[in-house]
């Protein structure tokens, strides 16, 4: 990923959202405007730097950008926390890369976590989006992840080239829009991350909702939120989710899906977990290390 053309075109886009009304400008010059949103000039303004030097930074062609301009420029911009992650990747690699290319391992004591966690799905992902670790529940609720090839483990993959995980959602759109939203944060963190850079490049090729969305720049990290299933056993499935980030490997999420006690829901989901205690474990396979094609 070229850094320079990506905060480029980060930046041009967020300001395109932008009016000067909406930040209580009075609109920099008299002439039509032929582009939409702030221009360089109003954002340097609302920001509190010269023009010359946020057209620099915005060409990425600065050095040492201070914390206290880059807070300037996303309060200007009125980013969330997702998107000020993302700036400081582009704008500082140096501080924010680490190395990418190692393997990423569940450990024991996670996985017996996941086991014990009775009636709740949950899974641990790594940091492309790869389906690391699981419970039965998990497997039964979206998909049998352990007879699925290692390579296809991986949600960004499942959301856009798998029809039974497409019928599952709702709101398909929204959750594809999310992991692509999700693969661009982390490519803005990890942006010598050859792998990562791969499968930006297979969806790319293969998806052309893929190739619109990811050319958005929109940036969410995994957080919260509500996913609506439909089901193909026990009909719609509406589901909370929190993602927990391990504090000795923050690039691996614990995610645990919750439902609403005394609800539709939550009858739908015990009845899937009653069946799925009935079936045999399906234990993940060891993870291999880079260029395997899996994470």
């Amino acid at each position: 990923m070229d850094k320079r053309t990506e905060l480029t075109e980060f930046l041009r886009m967020r300001r395109a959202r932008l009016q000067p009304e909406d930040v209580g400008l009075t609109p920099f010059g008299h002439e039509r405007r032929r582009v939409p949103g702030l221009r360089r000039e109003e954002l340097a303004q609302l920001a509190g730097v010269s023009v010359d030097y946020y057209i620099r930074l915005e060409q990425g062609r600065t050095r040492n950008v201070s914390e206290e301009v880059l807070d300037a420029v996303a309060h200007a911009l009125r980013l969330d926390d997702s998107e000020q992650m993302y700036l400081r990747g582009l704008a500082r690699p140096a501080r924010r890369r680490r190395p990418p290319a190692r393997q990423e391992r569940v450990r024991p004591r996670l996985r017996r976590v996941l086991d014990m966690a009775d009636g709740i799905p949950a899974y641990i992902v790594g940091r492309r989006g790869d389906v690391l670790a699981w419970n039965r529940l998990a497997a039964t609720v979206f998909v049998d992840f352990g007879a699925l090839p290692p390579a296809e483990r991986s949600w960004p993959r499942l959301i856009f080239f798998n029809p039974d995980i497409q019928a599952l959602f709702e709101d398909w759109p929204a959750r594809a829009r999310e992991a692509v939203a999700y693969l661009r944060l982390q490519a803005g963190l990890y942006p010598d991350d050859h792998e990562l850079a791969a499968l930006v490049g297979e969806l790319s090729m293969k998806s052309t909702d893929f190739r619109r969305w990811w050319a958005d720049h929109h940036v969410r990290d995994r957080v919260s939120g509500r996913k609506t299933l439909r089901h193909p056993l026990v009909g719609d499935l509406v589901l909370d989710y929190e993602s927990f980030r391990l504090p000795d490997d923050p690039d691996q999420l614990l995610v645990m899906y919750t439902v609403e006690l005394d609800s539709a829901s939550h009858t739908g989901l015990r009845l899937l977990a009653s069946w799925s205690a009935k079936t045999a474990p399906v234990r993940p396979e060891p993870v291999r290390g880079p260029g395997s094609g899996t994470s």
